[in-house]
């Protein structure tokens, strides 16, 4: 998956109130309104003080006032999905909107249920991947290089493929090799298991100048029918489909023959190799195998230069940017609802969609990590 520039991450309140409010005095002061109104009716999911009551639930304690205003018009407009909020929106005046709000915005801001914790203790998924990988190490490489005869190298191979491959262990598509294997499988979890394939899939794979199989030169026109999907000379540009340059040349004559022979069920590489003989499989293995490959994730990021894509909107230095919510402190779970909302376009707003879709599970849990223990303000 490819990284596009961040400008703005996440984030949006949830307002969690009931009925209309009896009109106040229109003399009392705008935050002794809205402390009345939220008293009345947003108590039970925000608390007097603006925290949120679950995890999925927003601190709106600090947070700036012009944003919570346009979150309650978004769920008015039909923007945002919430039954609840769109009628208890629909039930307060302008006034009265204006003055919740402003009565939240007011109070000191608040730490969320996972506290402050150093920077330095929060992981991108490539950092994560690596401290994961080595389990592995023993029979993938350290950095997804194997050394083990018939063990396919990891090194560059494209991060979703890698994920499905996984899932297909888990679901019993692909048999475990060893015990071992299948127990370091189950035990994953889904952001275990893309933060893995993205580390590998940013290492460098290693290049092989000769295969004990096969023969090379007789192998390349034997592969134009792979050309189509695992790109010219087995360097995949389609994050599902893995690359097949420079891989271990036995693991790759074990494949293709299991797709051959329907050991592994995929009906288009069956078609393609129904008469493909023993001879020519070690011929296409061969020059796969001889192949530069190169890194699909060629830039991964530390969790600095993640979040300093998102500073670019959410950051102190744009306290002025009223649009974009302050996230510093925020629910961890509630982080992750809004970027999966946006991903998912249950919030409709089609710039935060763009920005969020190249991202996994993965990237999100990290993001919402690292905010979520980051000093409030």
């Amino acid at each position: 998956m490819r990284h596009y520039a961040l400008s703005a991450i996440l984030c949006a309140a949830l307002f969690g109130c009931t009925e209309k409010q009896d009109t106040e005095s229109a003399t009392a002061p705008a935050t002794d309104l809205g402390k009345s109104i939220a008293e009345t009716h947003c108590v039970g999911c925000h608390g007097l003080d603006g925290k949120g009551a679950t995890p999925e639930i927003p601190h709106l304690a600090a947070q700036f006032e012009q944003y919570m205003l346009d979150s309650m018009l978004a769920y008015k407009e039909g923007r945002r999905s919430h039954a609840a909020l769109r009628d208890m929106v629909a039930s307060l005046s302008e006034a009265e909107l204006h003055s919740v709000v402003s009565y939240y915005a007011s109070l000191p801001p608040l730490t969320s249920d996972a506290g402050e914790a150093p920077r330095a203790a929060i992981l991108s998924p490539y950092e994560k991947g690596e401290a994961l990988a080595s389990r592995c190490a023993g029979c993938h490489g350290l950095d997804g290089n194997s050394s083990v005869s018939g063990t396919p190298s990891l090194a560059g191979q494209q991060p979703l493929y890698l994920q499905n491959a996984m899932r297909e262990y888990l679901d019993g598509t692909r048999t475990y090799s060893t015990p071992e294997k299948k127990e370091m499988v189950t035990i994953l979890s889904r952001v275990d298991n893309e933060s893995m394939a993205l580390y590998y899939a940013s290492q460098i794979p290693a290049q092989r100048d000769a295969t004990s199989v096969g023969d090379a030169v007789a192998g390349e026109p034997l592969s134009a029918s792979c050309g189509g999907c695992h790109g010219s000379h087995g360097v995949s540009h389609d994050a599902t489909i893995p690359s097949l340059a420079a891989q271990d040349p036995d693991y790759l004559v074990s494949a293709i023959s299991a797709y051959r022979d329907r050991i592994r069920e995929q009906d288009d590489m069956h078609r393609v190799l129904a008469k493909v003989s023993d001879g020519n499989i070690s011929d296409i293995a061969a020059f796969y195998a001889t192949q530069a490959s190169r890194p699909a994730e060629a830039n991964p990021l530390t969790m600095k230069e993640l979040a300093e894509r998102c500073d670019r909107c959410h950051g102190p230095a744009i306290d002025h940017v009223f649009v974009h919510p302050k996230i510093n402190g925020q629910q961890k779970a509630y982080l992750i609802k809004a970027m999966k909302d946006y991903l998912n376009e249950t919030r409709d707003n089609s710039m935060m969609h763009a920005m969020i879709s190249p991202y996994s599970n993965a990237f999100i849990d990290s993001i919402a990590a690292w905010y979520s223990t980051q000093p409030a303000r």
